[in-house]
């Protein structure tokens, strides 16, 4: 791939990432450099990022993944824009952190926010969504520029959960195989309940825990799935059922994309929308499924619901034949869903950005280059006194109440984990930070609408469970 320095004109970079093409080594053609990419998008619901055998489980078996991962690029420091399932799903389709919508978007929608799939569709991509929602109250066809919308549900049978709504979305591949097209395929799996079909289940029937093969941050898990049941193993098998039928599926994907020949100007990216779920100990299911909730965040503390890393850092693996550098593993750019609008608009040739963005387009580090971050990322939910968070270069901030920890700093280039706070040794970088992250919270709304009676952790819509 020719490098392309930094152009500030989106117009102007796509006309150069096509030249690029031209003249790459895997002869592409002027008509195939005319037509954007397609985008397959492969969305997990609380996978950790640790569940991939290729981000170093113990135990999983993920080879659709691991392939995936090893003909294109395996990012080390990518994160979510929430730690629930719809704030999560809202900075990645607007652009915008979900902080700074007034209502929330689960019950009201985007409002007048446009979204990448509104822009993808005016670029002439057939554009799809098959799977969870938890975006808005409207699911029709034609919905932030989606032609076509089906919400599916868990399905119950011997492939797992999610099999139903892969097979749709390879249906809307074949559909549009002339492209291009876009497609969000966005799963169930790894959400509570786990509750895995026995044939998956028993492909893990010769695994059993060493709990010394996982790091300091999961022992607590252990140590409450124990409470509700000793067979650690029994509930690790569940898990792992579950992991592999996500890992089918997108075998089942991959597989589609060869025989249609699609997969050089295809790219497939697959991650998860926030950090595994918490082990309940009290509740509705719980000794019959919490105790399968063995979701593994890898180094990371904290985990769904958590701003720490093991909350907000996801898998993230891109595959673009050609052009994403294949069996590339990145441990220096920090990259965010918050970057996906932009990312994908500078790479589809789209020449009109919404104004306001929070993200900006990392396609260089896609193509294998490193790259400063030039915009810190920010977390926090959608109530006016929850704590927010902030990475920018090598730090992490929390601003949590005293309750909470209050102020955290982290240096993560020497503690991913988060173990050391280092508030009183570097009080200027704290100083600096907490000002900064306040004026970025004095630009949110003061209030916030949700739907009376409702908030992010219950509301049932339909084909799915929202959190």
């Amino acid at each position: 791939m020719i490098p392309l320095p930094p152009v500030r004109s989106l117009a102007l970079r796509t006309s150069l990432l096509f030249a690029g093409l031209l003249l790459s080594p895997c002869g592409v053609s002027a008509a195939d450099a005319d037509r954007p990419p397609n985008v397959v998008f492969l969305f997990a619901d609380d996978l950790g990022y640790g569940d991939l055998a290729c981000y170093g489980h113990p135990y999983a078996r993920t080879p659709a993944i691991d392939r995936l991962a090893s003909e294109g690029t395996r990012f080390e420091q990518f994160y979510v824009t929430g730690v629930t399932c719809n704030p999560s799903r809202t900075g990645l389709m607007t652009g915008l952190f979900p902080a700074r919508f007034p209502k929330y978007a689960a019950d009201f929608g985007f409002g007048d926010r446009v979204t990448i799939t509104e822009l993808l569709k005016d670029r002439g991509y057939a554009t799809g969504h098959f799977g969870k929602w938890h975006i808005g109250p409207d699911d029709a066809d034609g919905t932030y520029g989606l032609d076509t919308v089906e919400v599916i549900g868990k399905t119950r049978d011997d492939d797992g959960r999610d099999d139903a709504l892969y097979s749709a979305a390879i249906d809307f591949i074949r559909s549009h195989r002339d492209g291009p097209f876009y497609v969000n395929v966005w799963g169930h799996a790894t959400h509570f309940p786990v509750n895995t079909p026995d044939p998956l289940v028993a492909e893990f029937e010769d695994v059993t825990v060493d709990r010394d093969d996982f790091s300091e941050a999961m022992q607590h898990k252990f140590d409450e799935s124990a409470r509700i049941d000793g067979d650690l193993d029994a509930s690790m098998r569940q898990y792992l059922g579950d992991v592999l039928q996500i890992d089918r599926n997108v075998g089942r994907v991959l597989d589609t994309l060869d025989e249609l020949g699609l997969s050089e100007n295809t790219i497939v990216v697959f991650s998860s929308d926030h950090g595994p779920a918490p082990v309940a100990l009290s509740g509705k299911g719980v000794r019959e499924y919490s105790k399968n909730m063995l979701g593994y965040a890898g180094p990371f503390r904290g985990g769904k619901h958590s701003q720490y890393e093991g909350g907000t850092r996801v898998p993230f693996i891109v595959r673009w034949p050609g052009r994403v550098p294949a069996g590339r593993v990145d441990q220096d750019n920090v990259g965010s869903f918050i970057d996906w609008m932009p990312t994908l608009a500078a790479i589809a040739g789209v020449d009109e950005l919404p104004e306001r963005l929070d993200g900006e387009d990392i396609s260089a580090a896609w193509f294998g280059e490193t790259r400063d971050r030039t915009k810190p990322l920010y977390w926090k939910t959608s109530s006016p006194n929850s704590g927010p968070a902030v990475r920018d270069g090598r730090w992490k901030l929390h601003l949590g109440r005293k309750r909470d920890g209050g102020v955290q700093l982290y240096d993560l280039s020497v503690d991913p984990s988060e173990s050391a706070n280092l508030v009183e040794s570097h009080p200027d970088v704290a100083r600096e930070l907490t000002k900064q992250t306040r004026a970025w919270v004095a630009e949110l709304p003061q209030d916030y609408e949700k739907s009376e009676g409702e908030n992010d952790r219950k509301r049932p819509r339909r084909g799915d469970r929202n959190d």
